[in-house]
Protein backbone atom coordinates (compact mmCIF):
# COMPACT_ATOMS: atom_id res chain seq x y z
CA UNK A 1 0.00 0.00 0.00
CA UNK A 2 1.59 3.09 -1.30
CA UNK A 3 1.23 6.06 1.61
CA UNK A 4 -0.44 9.49 -0.28
CA UNK A 5 1.83 12.41 0.14
CA UNK A 6 -0.28 14.02 3.04
CA UNK A 7 0.18 10.66 4.95
CA UNK A 8 4.14 10.85 4.35
CA UNK A 9 6.00 12.61 6.34
CA UNK A 10 8.16 15.65 4.74
CA UNK A 11 11.90 15.59 4.34
CA UNK A 12 13.81 19.17 3.80
CA UNK A 13 17.26 20.22 3.29
CA UNK A 14 19.08 22.66 4.94
CA UNK A 15 21.84 24.45 3.94
CA UNK A 16 25.54 25.45 5.53
CA UNK A 17 24.93 26.19 9.24
CA UNK A 18 28.35 27.49 10.11
CA UNK A 19 28.06 27.38 13.68
CA UNK A 20 25.03 29.44 13.78
CA UNK A 21 23.39 27.02 16.31
CA UNK A 22 20.11 30.24 16.84
CA UNK A 23 19.95 30.84 13.72
CA UNK A 24 19.20 26.59 13.05
CA UNK A 25 17.17 26.30 15.97
CA UNK A 26 14.82 28.87 14.73
CA UNK A 27 14.25 27.52 11.28
CA UNK A 28 13.99 23.71 12.69
CA UNK A 29 11.16 25.48 14.91
CA UNK A 30 9.18 26.36 11.45
CA UNK A 31 9.24 22.93 9.79
CA UNK A 32 6.97 20.58 10.42
CA UNK A 33 7.40 18.67 13.95
CA UNK A 34 7.76 15.03 12.23
CA UNK A 35 9.50 16.09 9.12
CA UNK A 36 13.15 14.44 8.25
CA UNK A 37 15.94 16.83 8.32
CA UNK A 38 19.17 16.74 6.11
CA UNK A 39 21.60 19.18 6.34
CA UNK A 40 23.93 19.74 3.87
CA UNK A 41 27.86 20.01 5.29
CA UNK A 42 29.74 22.84 6.86
CA UNK A 43 27.43 22.55 10.56
CA UNK A 44 30.33 24.43 11.72
CA UNK A 45 33.21 27.59 11.44
CA UNK A 46 32.97 31.14 11.24
CA UNK A 47 29.35 31.53 12.90
CA UNK A 48 29.74 32.01 17.00
CA UNK A 49 28.51 28.45 18.56
CA UNK A 50 30.41 25.88 16.70
CA UNK A 51 30.24 23.55 19.68
CA UNK A 52 26.20 24.61 20.24
CA UNK A 53 25.63 23.69 16.79
CA UNK A 54 26.70 20.13 16.36
CA UNK A 55 25.43 19.60 19.83
CA UNK A 56 22.23 20.64 18.33
CA UNK A 57 21.99 18.70 15.21
CA UNK A 58 23.59 15.27 16.84
CA UNK A 59 20.99 15.62 19.47
CA UNK A 60 18.14 15.71 16.77
CA UNK A 61 18.92 11.79 16.40
CA UNK A 62 17.37 9.55 13.69
CA UNK A 63 15.20 12.23 12.29
CA UNK A 64 18.42 13.87 10.93
CA UNK A 65 21.51 13.21 8.61
CA UNK A 66 23.84 15.46 8.26
CA UNK A 67 26.72 15.43 4.85
CA UNK A 68 30.24 16.40 5.87
CA UNK A 69 31.74 19.53 3.86
CA UNK A 70 35.25 21.46 3.77
CA UNK A 71 34.81 22.44 6.82
CA UNK A 72 33.79 19.83 8.78
CA UNK A 73 36.75 17.96 7.18
CA UNK A 74 38.93 21.03 8.36
CA UNK A 75 37.75 20.69 12.12
CA UNK A 76 38.94 16.93 11.85
CA UNK A 77 42.24 17.91 10.08
CA UNK A 78 43.01 20.27 12.90
CA UNK A 79 42.17 17.68 15.20
CA UNK A 80 44.22 15.39 14.30
CA UNK A 81 47.37 17.85 14.51
CA UNK A 82 47.84 17.49 10.36
CA UNK A 83 46.29 21.10 9.77
CA UNK A 84 47.15 24.53 11.28
CA UNK A 85 43.93 26.83 12.03
CA UNK A 86 43.25 29.98 10.32
CA UNK A 87 42.57 32.95 12.42
CA UNK A 88 38.87 32.98 11.05
CA UNK A 89 38.47 29.82 12.12
CA UNK A 90 35.95 29.56 15.37
CA UNK A 91 36.50 26.09 16.44
CA UNK A 92 38.20 26.07 19.70
CA UNK A 93 35.16 25.79 21.61
CA UNK A 94 34.47 22.11 19.81
CA UNK A 95 38.34 21.11 20.18
CA UNK A 96 38.70 22.06 23.97
CA UNK A 97 34.98 20.28 24.77
CA UNK A 98 35.37 17.56 27.65
CA UNK A 99 33.57 15.30 25.12
CA UNK A 100 35.72 16.25 22.07
CA UNK A 101 36.97 12.83 21.23
CA UNK A 102 33.27 11.83 21.16
CA UNK A 103 31.99 14.63 18.93
CA UNK A 104 34.51 14.14 16.47
CA UNK A 105 33.92 10.26 16.71
CA UNK A 106 30.17 11.41 15.46
CA UNK A 107 31.29 14.10 13.08
CA UNK A 108 33.54 11.44 11.53
CA UNK A 109 30.92 8.77 10.52
CA UNK A 110 28.82 11.32 9.03
CA UNK A 111 28.42 10.36 5.27
CA UNK A 112 29.60 12.34 2.04
CA UNK A 113 26.67 11.95 -0.27
CA UNK A 114 22.75 10.49 0.53
CA UNK A 115 20.41 9.31 -2.26
CA UNK A 116 17.11 8.92 -0.93
CA UNK A 117 14.37 8.68 -3.54
CA UNK A 118 15.45 10.46 -7.20
CA UNK A 119 17.44 13.34 -4.93
CA UNK A 120 21.31 13.03 -4.36
CA UNK A 121 22.46 15.27 -1.58
CA UNK A 122 26.17 16.39 -1.42
CA UNK A 123 27.76 19.24 0.08
CA UNK A 124 29.44 20.94 -2.79
CA UNK A 125 28.78 19.37 -6.51
CA UNK A 126 29.70 16.16 -8.67
CA UNK A 127 31.75 15.80 -11.67
CA UNK A 128 29.97 15.18 -14.84
CA UNK A 129 31.36 12.09 -15.61
CA UNK A 130 30.16 10.67 -12.61
CA UNK A 131 26.78 8.51 -12.09
CA UNK A 132 24.31 8.95 -9.20
CA UNK A 133 25.52 5.30 -8.39
CA UNK A 134 29.12 5.99 -8.69
CA UNK A 135 29.09 9.26 -6.45
CA UNK A 136 27.81 7.41 -3.62
CA UNK A 137 30.35 4.45 -4.19
CA UNK A 138 32.71 6.81 -4.39
CA UNK A 139 32.01 8.88 -1.14
CA UNK A 140 31.53 4.99 0.58
CA UNK A 141 35.51 4.48 -0.07
CA UNK A 142 36.17 8.01 1.58
CA UNK A 143 33.98 7.10 4.41
CA UNK A 144 35.55 4.15 5.50
CA UNK A 145 39.10 5.83 5.27
CA UNK A 146 36.99 8.73 7.75
CA UNK A 147 35.93 5.72 10.03
CA UNK A 148 38.82 3.67 10.63
CA UNK A 149 41.71 3.20 12.84
CA UNK A 150 44.30 5.39 10.80
CA UNK A 151 42.04 8.48 9.60
CA UNK A 152 44.62 10.78 11.64
CA UNK A 153 47.15 9.69 8.65
CA UNK A 154 44.65 9.68 5.95
CA UNK A 155 43.23 13.36 6.27
CA UNK A 156 47.33 14.18 6.71
CA UNK A 157 47.32 13.36 2.92
CA UNK A 158 44.13 14.47 1.20
CA UNK A 159 44.49 17.75 1.01
CA UNK A 160 45.81 20.02 -2.22
CA UNK A 161 44.36 21.96 -4.93
CA UNK A 162 46.67 19.60 -7.02
CA UNK A 163 44.10 16.86 -7.16
CA UNK A 164 41.69 18.50 -9.79
CA UNK A 165 40.54 15.73 -12.07
CA UNK A 166 39.35 12.54 -12.35
CA UNK A 167 39.86 9.54 -14.47
CA UNK A 168 38.88 5.80 -13.95
CA UNK A 169 42.17 4.57 -13.71
CA UNK A 170 42.79 6.58 -10.86
CA UNK A 171 44.06 5.15 -6.82
CA UNK A 172 44.74 5.33 -3.40
CA UNK A 173 45.19 8.95 -1.97
CA UNK A 174 45.39 10.41 -5.75
CA UNK A 175 41.60 9.27 -5.69
CA UNK A 176 40.26 10.29 -2.35
CA UNK A 177 41.75 13.58 -2.89
CA UNK A 178 39.82 13.96 -6.25
CA UNK A 179 36.44 12.62 -4.35
CA UNK A 180 36.69 15.12 -1.65
CA UNK A 181 37.49 17.81 -3.54
CA UNK A 182 34.68 17.33 -5.85
CA UNK A 183 31.82 16.12 -3.20
CA UNK A 184 33.09 19.11 -0.08
CA UNK A 185 34.90 22.31 -2.72
CA UNK A 186 33.30 22.15 -6.16
CA UNK A 187 32.32 25.41 -7.45
CA UNK A 188 33.42 25.77 -11.24
CA UNK A 189 35.19 22.82 -13.97
CA UNK A 190 35.67 22.41 -17.06
CA UNK A 191 33.30 20.22 -19.54
CA UNK A 192 36.40 17.58 -19.22
CA UNK A 193 35.63 17.75 -15.38
CA UNK A 194 38.87 19.64 -14.49
CA UNK A 195 37.83 21.63 -11.41
CA UNK A 196 38.90 25.42 -10.21
CA UNK A 197 39.60 24.86 -6.48
CA UNK A 198 40.14 28.29 -6.03
CA UNK A 199 37.34 30.69 -7.24
CA UNK A 200 34.86 31.83 -4.66
CA UNK A 201 32.86 34.41 -6.88
CA UNK A 202 29.54 33.71 -8.41
CA UNK A 203 28.74 32.15 -11.47
CA UNK A 204 30.25 35.29 -13.29
CA UNK A 205 33.10 34.78 -11.82
CA UNK A 206 34.24 31.48 -13.51
CA UNK A 207 38.01 31.39 -15.44
CA UNK A 208 37.78 30.73 -19.50
CA UNK A 209 36.63 27.63 -20.12
CA UNK A 210 35.09 26.88 -16.57
CA UNK A 211 31.52 27.29 -16.16
CA UNK A 212 29.56 26.01 -12.67
CA UNK A 213 29.53 22.16 -12.11
CA UNK A 214 26.04 21.92 -12.99
CA UNK A 215 25.90 23.59 -16.10
CA UNK A 216 28.07 21.63 -17.55
CA UNK A 217 26.70 20.06 -20.87
CA UNK A 218 26.15 15.83 -20.77
CA UNK A 219 26.10 15.92 -16.72
CA UNK A 220 25.45 12.24 -15.92
CA UNK A 221 23.81 12.99 -12.69
CA UNK A 222 21.00 14.77 -14.90
CA UNK A 223 18.94 12.36 -14.01
CA UNK A 224 18.37 12.67 -10.39
CA UNK A 225 17.61 16.21 -8.42
CA UNK A 226 21.04 17.36 -7.14
CA UNK A 227 20.81 18.78 -3.75
CA UNK A 228 23.92 21.64 -2.46
CA UNK A 229 25.09 23.55 -0.42
CA UNK A 230 28.57 25.48 -0.45
CA UNK A 231 28.42 28.64 -2.55
CA UNK A 232 27.47 30.91 -0.54
CA UNK A 233 27.81 33.62 -2.98
CA UNK A 234 25.59 32.29 -5.72
CA UNK A 235 22.87 32.22 -3.38
CA UNK A 236 19.68 30.43 -3.69
CA UNK A 237 18.96 28.24 -6.93
CA UNK A 238 16.50 26.11 -7.65
CA UNK A 239 15.15 23.95 -11.03
CA UNK A 240 13.05 20.85 -11.47
CA UNK A 241 16.49 19.05 -11.41
CA UNK A 242 18.74 21.55 -8.71
CA UNK A 243 18.75 22.53 -5.86
CA UNK A 244 21.53 24.92 -4.32
CA UNK A 245 20.60 26.27 -0.69
CA UNK A 246 23.65 28.01 0.79
CA UNK A 247 22.43 31.47 0.96
CA UNK A 248 24.92 32.85 3.53
CA UNK A 249 23.14 32.43 6.76
CA UNK A 250 26.87 33.60 8.67
CA UNK A 251 27.38 36.77 6.59
CA UNK A 252 24.20 37.89 7.64
CA UNK A 253 22.08 36.42 4.62
CA UNK A 254 19.13 33.63 5.41
CA UNK A 255 19.36 30.27 6.36
CA UNK A 256 17.01 28.02 4.25
CA UNK A 257 15.47 24.64 4.39
CA UNK A 258 13.38 23.44 0.90
CA UNK A 259 11.44 20.52 1.48
CA UNK A 260 12.79 17.58 -0.98
CA UNK A 261 9.11 16.78 -2.53
CA UNK A 262 9.14 14.81 -6.24
CA UNK A 263 7.34 17.66 -7.30
CA UNK A 264 8.95 21.16 -7.80
CA UNK A 265 5.75 22.51 -7.62
CA UNK A 266 5.54 21.22 -3.68
CA UNK A 267 9.22 22.23 -3.03
CA UNK A 268 8.33 24.86 -0.34
CA UNK A 269 11.04 26.84 0.80
CA UNK A 270 11.48 28.34 4.61
CA UNK A 271 14.06 30.76 5.10
CA UNK A 272 14.80 33.36 7.80
CA UNK A 273 16.85 36.29 8.38
CA UNK A 274 20.09 35.67 9.59
CA UNK A 275 22.28 37.99 11.95
CA UNK A 276 25.72 38.90 10.58
CA UNK A 277 28.69 37.17 12.48
CA UNK A 278 31.46 37.76 9.62
CA UNK A 279 32.13 40.20 6.79
CA UNK A 280 33.06 38.40 3.33
CA UNK A 281 35.00 41.21 2.71
CA UNK A 282 37.54 40.40 5.73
Amino acid sequence: MHLKREDSPSLYAIGDLQGCRDSAQRLIERLPPEAGLRFLGDLINRGPDSLGTLYAVRNLGTRAKALLGNHDIHLLAVAAGVRKKSRSDTIDDVLSANDADALLTWLRHRPLAIREGGFLLVHAGVLPQWTATQVMELAAEVEEQLRGRNWEEFLAEIFGNTADRWHDGLRGIDRHRVVINALTRLRFCTPEGVMDLKSKEGPGGAAQGYMPWFDVPGRRTADVTMVAGHWSTLGLLTRPNLMLLDTGCVWGGHLTAARLDPDPQHRDLVQIKCPQYRDPLN
